[in-house]
């Protein structure tokens, strides 16, 4: 069943830029703009995206003070009804020509509704609008987002007053298909270099001899789904061709099922990666690693062959030591050590492979996620390159699966990567994420003036 989107509704009088901001926001220019006032008559509706918020977004009439029977009274009407079905209304003046009679007279009805109102001072770009900003403050609205629907500045102060509004609604539909997403199979692909006993692994966990194994390396072409349940769980498990490096893979058979393999990892939530214990750590394990974490999947590193091993305990230490050295962008990969002949640590490895499954989808609301972040740049405030201090002013989770969050500021575009990586392990390590790849965005309002 689709999820019901919140509703934005955007309402202003007539020629204040309702259509354009329409346009900008469901990125398609689905409805009319015209300098002529009125050209917009009837409610035009369409999905939108800001930033990682999605919504509805209803462009409505300019609103007129005209008798109900008339074509503009209708209009009105409609605006009313588009307002009274919403979840919040996006309340557009033109700032250049500041506040007029009948944007006095909308404000009055807003404030007689129920819906939630954002007040936005359009065309806002300019010294020519300042005055009109000011005057916005006597609607009752606070103070306006100062925006330019022509040239989409002020997006981030947009997104800022749209949140809290629309992520209560959409919250709990994100919560429960992500519910959903959790409670389906754990989609678990194994890689490794070739030899490796991805087969034998496969077998192991099945309880019996599904893919053929033997000796030879490459005997796997094909990467195969098969579902299972684990003590009451659903799995879907996926075998595939050994990784080499591509100075190796000289058959064409070969090419496509590394090929094949990548394409695995795509449609896997968690990878594990096996390696050979007898052969330890190699450079084309790493980089297999950092190409599933730049896939955005979550990792765990399994190392095979336990049971025939030298010395595991050095073992062990060295793979972990290089492994952090080698995957700096996520410490702390989870490495367990597994025998596929034998059976032992196959358990460990499917509990992690669920719990990290957990942490790759966790959400976490932007309350949490805003007290983390005031102690964090308390503690470590941001540097001022030049003398010029980084304002950092808000930060909220925009997707699960991998986890991806948005910073807001200004010149966070000179933060330097130290800081940022900073930020990324704290949300790691206070908020629950484990290592799994976590992304980091950053947004920064334009400055109207910047170019001048």
């Amino acid at each position: 069943m689709a999820k019901r989107l919140p509703v934005v509704a955007i309402v202003g009088r007539p020629n204040v830029g309702k259509s354009t901001l329409f346009n900008r926001l469901v990125g398609k220019k689905l409805a009319l703009v015209d300098d002529r006032p009125g050209v917009t008559r009837d409610r035009r509706e369409g999905d939108a995206s800001l930033l990682g918020l999605e919504f509805r977004v209803i462009d409505t009439a300019g609103f007129e003070d005209e008798d109900p029977q008339s074509l503009p009274g209708r209009m009105r009407v409609q605006t009313e009804a588009a307002v009274a079905n919403a979840d919040v209304a996006l309340f557009l003046i033109d700032a250049r020509a500041g506040v007029v009679p009948l944007d006095a007279e909308i404000a009055r009805f807003l404030r007689g509704s129920t819906t939630p109102v954002v007040l936005m001072a359009n065309k806002a770009e300019g010294r020519a609008a300042e005055a009109g900003v000011l005057e916005s403050l006597e609607l009752g609205f606070g103070d306006p987002v100062q925006f330019s629907a022509e040239h989409g500045e002020g997006i981030a102060d947009l997104f800022e007053a749209l949140l809290p509004h629309i992520e209560k609604e959409g919250e709990e539909d994100l919560e429960d298909e992500e519910e959903e997403a959790e409670n389906g199979p754990l989609k678990l692909a194994i890689v490794g270099r070739p030899n490796a006993g991805k087969s034998t692994l496969v077998n192991r966990i099945l309880g019996e001899d599904r893919m053929i194994t033997g000796p030879e390396a490459g005997i796997t072409r094909d990467s195969i789904a098969i579902d299972l349940d684990w003590n009451g769980r659903p799995v879907r498990l996926i075998d595939t061709a050994g990784m080499r490096k591509k100075a190796k893979v000289q058959e064409k058979l070969e090419k496509l099922s590394v090929a094949d393999a990548l394409r695995a990892v795509d449609f896997a939530e968690v990878v594990v990666l096996l390696l050979d214990a007898t052969l330890g750590l190699e450079s084309q394990d790493l980089r297999i690693a950092d190409r599933v974490l730049e896939e955005g999947r979550a990792l765990i590193i399994a190392l095979n062959k336990w049971d025939v091993a030298e010395e595991p305990s050095s073992l062990f230490q060295g793979v972990r030591k290089a492994l952090d050295d080698g995957l700096a962008q996520v410490r702390g990969v989870p490495l367990i050590a597994v025998s596929a002949a034998t059976g032992k640590g196959i358990d460990q490895l499917i509990d992690a492979a669920f719990e990290t499954r957990e942490a790759w989808s966790k959400r976490v609301t932007t309350g949490q996620l805003n007290r983390w972040f005031e102690r964090a740049i308390e503690a470590n405030p941001p540097p001022a390159p030049g003398g010029r201090r980084i304002k950092l002013r808000y930060v909220t989770q925009a997707k699960t699966r991998p986890p991806g969050f948005i910073l807001f500021g200004t010149r966070v575009d000179q933060l330097p990567e130290s800081y940022r990586r900073y930020l990324v392990n704290g949300i790691r390590r206070e908020l629950g994420f484990g290592a799994v790849p976590v992304r980091l965005t950053m947004r920064a309002p334009k400055n109207p003036y910047g170019n001048k």
